[in-house]
């Protein structure tokens, strides 16, 4: 009946100095994923035609490129501090 779209943001890290944190942007269309970016490599990967379009765009503009490699420190890092300290709090 319509189309769906969807982004996914992960954040993970096994240790408790989060330095190695990685921040991942799943992007989907129709259930299907198309395009990633990955905090560790830097930019962004496209898994289907449309994907490897707009990854290549994406990643040939610096302002979207620094965005993205941005909010590993502002969203994931940040976010995992506090939740760390309230359950270490509690232990």
């Amino acid at each position: 009946n319509g189309y769906y779209r969807s982004e996914w943001f992960r954040c993970i890290h096994s240790s408790r100095d989060l330095s190695d944190m990685v921040f991942i942007l799943n992007r989907y269309f129709n259930k299907d994923m198309y395009m990633q970016f990955n905090s560790t490599f830097g930019y962004f990967v496209g898994y289907t035609e449309h994907g490897v379009y707009n990854a290549e765009l994406f990643n040939k503009d610096p302002n979207i490129l620094n965005k993205w490699r941005g909010e590993k420190d502002r969203y994931c890092t940040h976010n995992a501090k506090i939740r760390q300290s309230a359950i270490a709090d509690k232990t």
